[in-house]
């Protein structure tokens, strides 16, 4: 970003403040915009003619604005607030601090980039503090600065806060918490929140506006991994279909080749709109309309995604949960799982461990109350796109609704695909998987490691092979274009015949014309195109069978990719790149096609 562009456009950046029952959370966002000169004329006023604290301004007022809050003097429900400085725009969520209200202390912290966990510096760390440092940390907050506050009251002793900070460094060692920074602060009196003042010379760190202003959240979003979930399609007429939402992750470019999740289909992307005005690319956060050069199936819940970089697909998921509800989260009861822009019904199939967050060990429980965070198990009716929440936390967190008071039940994050259960089981009889490209693409390989993993979980699988067939029935056959159509006829034929008998067929075919492949798909109800992209040098330096170097010789006649041309699908079901991918990442793309194939 240019220099110009860094001062007209700052960064946005969300933070919340979190601590136990007084520690001063609201006093401390008050100092900050009342020292900042953000507050407006009559908030300001309204400060000022309250009844003061210590002889004070009662700051805790600014963020405080329920009845019961003022009552209390504790903050229940999250309150948000904007402020700006030259050099940053600021949210900021005030969470509560009471045990009972930790829910909404997670919902604060689900969308923050930074936290600040303030503690009384009297009391040190309690119970609170480890939850918050517990909960900002399982929801991936990488910044996160401990705000000793309260150090008027200890006369601003340099071992008060040591002590303090050790407390919270030996707990933090068994948490990932990569930028942990520690403040000591008066809220009350001013010190270190937005000026030095003068009672902390033996601290040389920086304020809290100071940090606030120069921590480096940039390398947080995610520009690798492109997702956008679709949110609505826009049709104003008949010659335009575009496809809104907000990218969750990654970059798109015009003439970027995506494929739509779950229906497989690849295509280009065409153009790319930022409001009303046309872009040639779009990142992270943005919300973009993008429009494709084919007319493929997308749909609100659809996930454009790039073919060589694809998200998990699982109808189980192993997750952390956190009860955000009076009512317990059980084995068995089925909820409503909304991710992103899709829902899916799904059922708690096991509760491995529930959390003590002051020792962080793990219990067994058949059950979790309201603020209880432990591991569970899902499982879903339909298979669901996501990523772990560790890679992508827009596509990797999801809540958890009731299926009849359509109100949030909890709040999760996904750790990954649970080996509890598969979604490939006797469903998958019957199909047939063609199997297409260059000699030495990988084709066989491939099929004999997807048959394996199909066997493994009691699948009935036949392999039909190019080579074996030419080897028998086919063997009269030469390689002129009406015998390869007849080869293949063949066994199109053959294939079609097993799957009726509830036979799972791995057919691996060169099948260089796509006419010829067609016909056979027009005959087989279940045919399941799979291209074997592998570029024409890759094969020929493999050249395993040596017929490359016979055709380059003229002992091969009407050899495919040499003196006979490849027809490469236009809308194959899969692609599989065997230079980069391995055979096992192939195999596994596969099986996770047929998750999404079976439920369709």
């Amino acid at each position: 970003m240019n220099e110009y562009s860094r001062k007209n456009n700052p960064d946005l950046i969300t933070f919340l403040t979190a601590g136990s029952v007084d520690d001063g959370k609201s006093t401390l966002i008050g100092r900050l915009l009342y020292d900042n000169g953000s507050l407006y004329r009559d908030q300001k006023k309204s400060i000022e003619d309250a009844e003061r604290v210590e002889g004070e301004l009662d700051f805790s007022l600014v963020t405080d604005g329920l009845s019961a809050e003022q009552e209390q003097k504790i903050t229940i429900d999250v309150a948000y607030r904007y402020f700006s400085t030259g050099k940053r725009r600021f949210i900021i969520a005030d969470t509560p601090g009471h045990e009972e209200y930790t829910r909404n202390m997670v919902t604060g912290a689900s969308k923050a980039h930074v936290a600040l966990i303030l503690v009384d510096a009297r009391k040190g760390m309690l119970t609170q503090s480890k939850r918050h440092l517990f909960i900002a940390s399982l929801l991936g907050i990488r910044h996160i600065a401990v705000v000793v506050n309260k150090m008027d009251c200890v006369h601003y002793k340099e071992e008060v806060f040591e002590n303090i900070k050790k407390e919270f460094l030996d707990f933090s060692i068994k948490l990932s918490i990569p930028d942990l920074q520690f403040i000591p602060a008066s809220a009350l009196k001013g010190d270190m929140v937005v000026e030095r003042g003068s009672h902390l010379d033996w601290y040389r760190g920086r304020t809290v506006l100071d940090y606030l202003e120069s921590v480096n959240v940039t390398s947080d979003r995610n520009l690798v991994d492109f997702r956008f979930p679709v949110q609505y399609v826009i049709r104003p007429d008949q010659d335009f279909r575009g496809y809104a939402g907000t990218l969750a992750s990654g970059v798109v470019r015009e003439g970027d080749t995506v494929i739509a999740l779950p229906s497989g289909r690849m295509s280009q992307v065409k153009h790319i709109f930022v409001g009303d005005k046309l872009v040639p690319y779009a990142f992270a956060g943005q919300s973009v309309v993008i429009t494709l050069v084919d007319d493929i199936d997308v749909s609100r819940g659809t996930m454009l995604v790039r073919p060589k970089n694809q998200p998990m697909v699982s109808d189980t998921l192993d997750s952390m949960l956190c009860n955000l509800s009076h009512d317990q989260v059980t084995i068995g009861k089925r909820y409503l799982l909304k991710i992103g822009t899709s829902t899916h019904r799904v059922v708690v199939q096991d509760i491995v461990y529930r959390i003590d967050v002051n020792t962080l060990h793990r219990e067994q429980v058949s059950e979790l109350d309201m603020n209880d965070i432990g591991r569970v198990v899902l499982q879903s009716d339909t298979p669901i796109i996501c990523d772990t929440y560790e890679k992508n936390k827009h596509t990797g967190a999801y809540i958890l609704i009731d299926t009849t008071t359509k109100q949030t039940v909890a709040a999760g994050m996904i750790s990954g695909r649970s080996a509890k259960k598969t979604l490939v089981t006797k469903e998958v009889q019957g199909r047939v998987l063609w199997f297409t490209g260059l000699s030495g693409s990988g084709k066989t390989t491939i099929a004999l490691s997807v048959a394996e993993l199909l066997r493994q979980k009691g699948i009935t699988v036949e392999h039909l092979d190019g080579d074996v067939l030419r080897s028998g029935i086919t063997s009269s056959l030469g390689f002129s274009q009406e015998d390869r159509a007849l080869n293949v006829g063949i066994a199109g034929f053959v294939a079609k015949k097993l799957s009726e008998h509830g036979v799972t067929v791995l057919a691996t075919f060169v099948s260089p014309h796509a006419k010829i492949r067609e016909a056979v798909k027009q005959s087989i109800p279940s045919f399941i195109e799979i291209y074997v992209s592998t570029p024409l040098a890759v094969c020929e330096a493999r050249d395993v069978k040596g017929l490359y170097k016979k055709a380059r010789a003229g002992e091969v006649a009407s050899f495919t990719g040499v003196s006979d041309t490849y027809e490469p699908p236009e809308h194959p079901d899969l692609v599989l790149d065997t230079e980069t991918l391995s055979v096992e990442e192939c195999a596994a793309s596969v099986i996770e096609y047929l998750e999404l194939r079976i439920k369709r």
